[in-house]
């Protein structure tokens, strides 16, 4: 008996601290660590705010050694960059190549984890003709270097704008532009053979730019939306980085590439920016980034790649205040040079920083669309029992999946539907929908209203927990 009850200690703390880790670790979050600035703190410093967060990704523009050797020994991944003026070299010759390999990866490597160099930077939307016939030998150039070193590992790519596409509304139907076609099938047959990303840089902030529509807006910052019909699916888009992601998918699978994998180098919005500016402020940058993340965190993943998370790269550890251009271009950091949050959107290990809701312009799913109406009947709790809120029957998975992001977007812990959660399986929308909705329910004052969904939802009598998922439940 003594011997059972041991063991069955050592199981419950051992799965703690795996559900503990795993709370903490999010390798699908990165961020870009600009430095056209002249008041960003030490290294050292970066790599110890890194660590605090829940981020596990660093991609640098450059190959500043300094940085690379800051974050030795964190376990952080590092994406170093080539420059567009080092392509010409890299791709004439094998051994500048080799040379560029051993000053910037050779002596760094494995204590600071490399695991990715992008080769320039939106070369091919660039219409530089001569660089991009290039882009693909310096790729290919660097990838065999790293292999003469067995450095092997690392993968190299380069960047995309999303005007590498001649379309992509809807997503079903993208397809790159054909003036890119020769180079990027090239570039394509090189990443599906070595296993390296596509790496691109969607902003849904350019997009509601170019359409400033408060629909536009909640559909961009993964708030309540009508949604966005694809009539050649019959899919919903509940929001536009999914739109562009699964753009790009689209397009990757009418060359014949459903195997390459798609990494997201760039996304953020601004804070703040100049007064004919429309779009910046905190609350935008806030609901953004913060449902982003939650987005991110449900592994939901896209409606063309379900139950997974695209690696994403935030826009931007901290501001750059020597770019040029509008104040926008200054204004995307997420901290502060003292190391401080510019706002809070959870990114701080162990529940540090909850995020508080997003202060949205639209009406949230659980808000009934006239507040003085008559809320709907519950229906009362069995003796001894409770209640539970639970989608309606025939609820879609995009409003599912709207839900989901809306109910952990907004600071409840999601963390047992996380890989290694009591409730990640079964690993589908309809049961991580479920549970968000409940505790979201159940956390925001078991009102009937905070259990509508926009009419997706119900109230139940049935406890919907099983096995070792427990779903709290209550009355009204």
């Amino acid at each position: 008996m003594a011997t059972a009850l041991l063991r069955s200690t050592v199981f419950f703390f051992v799965y703690f601290l795996l559900i503990f880790n795993i709370a903490d670790s999010q390798s699908f979050i990165g961020i870009n660590y600009g430095e056209v600035a002249d008041n960003l703190p030490p290294p050292s410093a970066t790599a110890k705010l890194l660590q605090s967060t829940s981020i596990e990704k660093v991609r640098l523009y450059g190959a500043d050694p300094a940085i690379i050797k800051a974050l030795a020994n964190t376990g952080i991944g590092i994406v170093i960059g080539a420059a567009n003026g080092d392509i010409p070299a890299l791709a004439s010759d094998p051994n500048f190549a080799k040379n560029w390999v051993n000053a910037n990866v050779a002596p760094f490597s494995p204590a600071s984890k490399i695991i990715l160099i992008t080769v320039g930077n939106e070369v091919i939307t660039s219409n530089d003709q001569n660089l991009m016939n290039q882009l693909v030998p310096a790729i290919q150039n660097l990838h065999n270097a790293l292999n003469s070193m067995s450095l092997g590992d690392i993968k190299v790519s380069t960047v995309h704008s999303m005007a590498v596409l001649r379309q992509s509304e809807p997503p079903s139907s993208a397809l790159f532009h054909p003036n890119y076609m020769s180079v990027l099938k090239e570039l394509l047959e090189f990443n599906n053979a070595t296993g390296s990303p596509f790496t691109i840089n969607p902003y849904p902030y350019f997009a509601y730019r170019s359409d400033p529509r408060p629909e536009t807006l909640a559909f961009c910052l993964f708030q309540p939306n009508a949604g966005r019909l694809d009539t050649n699916t019959n899919i919903k888009y509940m929001n536009m980085f999914d739109a562009q992601v699964d753009a790009i998918r689209s397009a990757l699978n009418s060359m014949g590439f459903k195997n390459v994998e798609i990494v997201v180098a760039e996304t953020g919005w601004p804070y703040k920016g100049d007064g004919n500016e429309v779009g910046p402020s905190v609350e935008n940058a806030k609901a953004f980034n913060g449902n982003l993340i939650a987005h991110l965190r449900s592994m939901v993943g896209t409606p063309l790649m379900p139950g997974k998370s695209v690696d994403t790269y935030l826009f931007a550890l901290y501001d750059e205040d020597l770019k040029p251009g509008p104040g926008s271009e200054r204004a995307f950091g997420l901290f502060k040079p003292d190391l401080t949050m510019t706002y809070d959107i959870g990114l701080l290990k162990h529940g540090q920083n909850t995020p508080a809701a997003p202060k949205t312009p639209v009406t949230t799913p659980s808000s009934p669309a006239n507040p003085s109406a008559k809320a709907p009947t519950s229906p009362k709790p069995k003796a001894g029992g409770g209640l539970w809120c639970v989608p309606k029957g025939g609820v879609s998975n995009a409003q599912l999946q709207a839900n989901l992001d809306y109910a952990c977007g907004r600071g409840i812990d999601c963390s047992a539907i996380q890989p290694g959660g009591a409730c990640f399986e079964p690993n589908t929308i309809v049961a991580h929908a479920t549970y968000a909705m409940n505790l979201f329910y159940q956390t925001a004052g078991r009102y009937p209203w905070t259990c509508d969904f926009s009419q997706s939802a119900t109230l139940s009598s049935n406890n919907p927990s099983y096995n070792g998922c427990n779903y709290p439940g209550g009355s009204t």
